[in-house]
């Protein structure tokens, strides 16, 4: 590499420390965050959890990107077309898109991207030693059609792709950093180790990462977007992550200037840091801003509704009366208010969350609390004022511990008795998609913009565990509108089918939509253009920062 590209060796320490308060070099601008779960991989083919995808964000390109609005806009594609037929996809590239500068290159110098290069990143991904994303690659054609390809370079510029049935939400996926573009020769030399050698197009190449300590990456003196003046991106010199398990530690770096930002509810204290209407504390305000930001998360109680299992079999929530009654039978207005401090939306529409188009709770009329009507419908189900009803058992972990026994106690009210058993994450997880558990507590993150992310979890061909439809919910009229949404090109079309469908999982209550979450930062004034949306996608190529 060339000596412009590297901040001085001499003080990498000092001045990535995390330990350290003050930069070393106040003309340096470094922008730092923490990560309390850690990151464990750099490689966009295992970018399977947002804190991997926010690293992973910084150091690589795909063809697309979404802005801000979750609009599709191009990235390496400076244009795209899709095929009359929705089975063609064709994308023309920038030619000014280079590697970052890495030994894999010869003379280090990193070359441009052509779309040979798309292939082979594409390619990686249906290895399942490399990549989980091979799901999402269902729909490729690899047939003799296609030359048993799927993928196609046209030429150094033109990368297509083939679908086997037209697929409305396939350019929302593309825009996932799975799809990021990575170069041979870096594959090649470090082959597994590539996932802490990572060789991008991004606006921050990398430096170093000291597993479970610090992870550094540096400003790409090549990177090819360039802001509304012309001035190249990205502003920052530098980024430094630090992976600092403990909450209360990890907020006290931020009070005293170490970090620049802390995200998420679990991350910060929000009874301290917030009011009841989910606004900062005067005491906080003066040197934080606050950011929040629809979420696309819908956290949810699941209900197994298979009565070809045994635990449903004698379940009184095999009837749809009684789950529909646990729907009306809480307050979601007062679970945020109270045990969020107005973080998160109440769930008063579908499954899906807002943020997403197809969101409206005129369209889909969801659930309020209503004693009334868990009476009426605990009559129509057997079990007058609740009697004779066996009680029901909710599987959480110790993070819902709280907001569902404020459910509890609404619940029990309304004569409707509920237990809570504690799980750890993983033995929840597992026993969920083995469909062990009647009722559990779980919540559902886009991973990509499309509605369609949502609804697949209800279609009957989906059923766990080889899918992610965990409450075994059948219906017929739901698949036949779900089949027809994926094939659907026309947007306002496929946003009333996709109305329909959420109505119809609210009418029949598999599941219990409890609020739709919101992206919550509290930010150091000194941090400007740091910008929100709804994936919490971490964007830092247009972010400023005045050393004080």
């Amino acid at each position: 590499m060339r000596y412009s590209q590297l901040l001085p060796i001499a003080i990498l320490f000092v001045l990535f420390s995390c330990k350290q308060s003050q930069n070393s070099d106040d003309t340096k601008t470094v922008f730092n965050y923490n990560e309390m779960a850690g990151v464990t991989s750099l490689d966009p083919a295992a970018s399977s959890n947002f804190e991997n995808n926010w690293a992973v964000n910084q150091l690589y390109n795909g063809l697309v990107q979404t802005d801000d609005k979750l609009n599709v806009i191009p990235a390496i594609a400076k244009q795209f077309t899709i095929s009359e037929d929705g089975l063609k996809y064709s994308f023309s590239l920038r030619n000014d898109v280079y590697f970052h500068n890495s030994p894999a290159f010869e003379g280090g110098k990193g070359r441009k991207v052509i779309a040979k290069d798309f292939v082979l990143s594409f390619n990686r991904l249906f290895d399942s030693r490399v990549s989980s994303a091979m799901s999402l690659l269902n729909n490729i054609d690899r047939s003799e059609k296609t030359n048993y390809k799927g993928f196609a370079a046209i030429n150094d510029s033109t990368f297509e792709i083939y679908l086997k049935e037209p697929f409305s939400a396939f350019l929302n996926i593309l825009t996932m950093k799975y799809f990021s573009v990575v170069p041979f020769e870096a594959i090649d030399l470090y082959k597994q180790d590539f996932r802490r050698n990572p060789v991008g197009t991004g606006p921050f190449t990398f430096k170093m990462w000291e597993e479970g300590t610090k992870l550094i990456m540096i400003k790409n003196p090549n990177y090819f977007e360039k802001d509304k003046s012309g001035i190249r991106l990205p502003y920052l010199d530098a980024v430094s992550v630090c992976f600092v398990k403990d909450r209360e530690t990890a907020f006290m770096e931020l009070l005293n200037g170490k970090f620049d930002m802390v995200s998420g509810a679990d991350a910060l204290n929000i009874n301290e840091v917030l009011d009841k209407t989910g606004s900062l504390q005067q005491a906080y305000a003066k040197k934080f801003y606050l950011q929040k930001e629809t979420y696309l998360k819908t956290d949810y109680i699941g209900i197994l509704i298979d009565d070809n299992i045994d635990i449903v079999k004698n379940s009184p929530l095999r009837l749809k009366a009684v789950r529909q009654a646990i729907n009306y039978a809480f307050d979601r207005e007062k679970l945020i208010k109270f045990l969020r401090n107005g973080v998160g939306i109440p769930a008063a529409g579908g499954f899906i969350p807002k943020g997403l188009k197809a969101y409206n709770t005129e369209k889909v009329k969801g659930y309020s609390y209503n004693p009334d009507k868990v009476r009426q419908l605990l009559m129509e189900a057997g079990y007058p004022d609740g009697k004779g009803m066996p009680d029901i058992t909710l599987h959480i972990t110790d993070n819902d511990k709280e907001k569902v026994e404020f459910i509890q106690s609404q619940l029990a009210e309304n004569n409707i008795k509920l237990k809570i058993l504690v799980d750890k994450p993983s033995v929840l997880r597992q026993a969920v998609a083995a469909c062990e558990y009647n009722m559990f507590k779980k919540s559902w993150i886009a991973d990509y913009a499309d509605e369609e992310n949502y609804m697949s979890l209800f279609y009957s061909k989906n059923f766990s565990p080889a899918g992610f439809n965990f409450f075994h919910y059948k219906n017929g009229d739901f698949d036949a509108l779900y089949e027809k949404s994926l094939k659907e090109l026309n947007d306002s079309i496929k946003i009333s089918l996709y109305q329909q469908m959420d109505q119809m999982i609210i009418d029949d209550a598999p599941v219990i939509p409890l609020y739709y979450d919101e992206v919550i930062r509290l930010v150091n004034h000194n941090i400007k253009g740091l910008t929100s949306n709804p994936m919490n996608l971490l964007n830092l190529k247009t972010v400023t920062k005045t050393n004080y």
